[in-house]
């Protein structure tokens, strides 16, 4: 899959979808589903337009919803559906300026060649939000582009949304999450070096780079890992602030203990799916007392792990 930015002509017509695509959810995917198979018919490269960053950090950073997924994880999971080209828009000042008409005009016609365009039923695009789907299906009819809508995907009746499956991660629901996901929740990342606190108390971890601040989930976690010689790995996670041992303004870090594992990843690429949350992040008295409640934390996540089944179509 290529990836590419700007208003720089593709060169080739494209079939093209529109959105952040945040968390690649079964809405997303059933998005993702179709415009292959329209590309397929006819024999287009298909494209996913998307934004960096999202529209809502650049309007109200302070008010912006976490990130499911950095942008590296976003083209991965694009790669895997069989998407052929990922193109990014900076999301600025002169993008959001951009109006309905020009965006279709310079965005979808002069720069990506668009002859099918694929959007969600509730996709708006254009300055303050001006343009809808009958205004898309307008101008598409003016430059040469055909254009779909696809209903909202529904899973036992809710909404599946990136606003849901935040929702379920904030409030601890991972079954929910993985639902509305088709799959558990995963941060992927390299393994940088940390404090090595867990190694002096008997909990080695592997300490991952994580892209945002503010993650969506925080708390203690049964997880799996993946992404080391095609292994699944078991392991107890803590993702958040350490309390105890930091103050209350420290960045959020996601530390992975992997149970009887004892091998250099430092700069390896891993994959982290939370499977369960056993609790809440909590500060200790001392020490003493946190590596007690660790102990527990492992056993608990151990007992989980034992009694999960693996998926057999997930992988390494």
């Amino acid at each position: 899959m290529r990836i590419t930015h700007g208003f720089r002509p593709l060169g080739t017509p494209h079939a093209v979808t529109i959105g952040n695509f945040d968390g690649l959810h079964l809405g997303h995917q059933a998005m993702l589903a179709r415009l292959c198979e329209v590309a397929h018919a006819r024999s287009l490269p298909a494209c996913v337009l998307s934004f960096e960053p999202h529209p809502r950090e650049f309007f109200a950073p302070d008010q912006a919803p976490a990130r499911l997924s950095s942008l590296r994880e976003k083209a991965e999971y694009l790669r895997q559906f069989g998407i052929d080209r990922l193109h990014v828009f900076r999301f600025d000042r002169a993008f959001s300026a951009l109006s309905a008409e020009t965006f279709v005009e310079q965005v979808l016609s002069h720069t990506l060649q668009a002859r099918y365009v694929l959007v969600g039923d509730d996709f708006r695009y254009g300055a303050k939000r001006a343009g809808d789907f009958t205004s898309l299906q307008a101008a598409g009819r003016q430059f040469g582009i055909d254009t779909e809508f696809l209903p909202t995907v529904k899973v036992a009746g809710d909404r599946s949304s990136s606003t849901a499956v935040r929702a379920a991660l904030a409030a601890g629901d991972l079954d929910q999450a993985a639902r509305l996901l088709g799959r558990p929740y995963s941060i992927s990342g390299r393994v940088v070096h940390g404090d090595k606190l867990g190694r002096g108390i008997g909990f080695p971890t592997a300490n991952l780079q994580l892209k945002h601040n503010r993650p969506p989930l925080m708390g203690i976690f049964a997880v799996e890992v993946c992404g080391l010689n095609g292994q699944i790995l078991p392991g107890a996670a803590s993702l958040g602030k350490r309390p105890t041992v930091k103050n209350p303004d420290a960045v959020p870090v996601l530390e992975v203990h992997l149970f009887d594992f004892d091998a250099e990843i430092y700069g390896r690429r891993i994959r982290v799916d939370f499977l369960h949350k056993l609790r809440d992040e909590k500060k200790y008295a001392d020490l003493d007392s946190l590596v007690a409640q660790i102990k527990l934390d492992v056993d608990h996540a151990k007992h989980f792990l034992a009694q999960h089944t693996l998926n057999p179509r997930r992988h390494a």
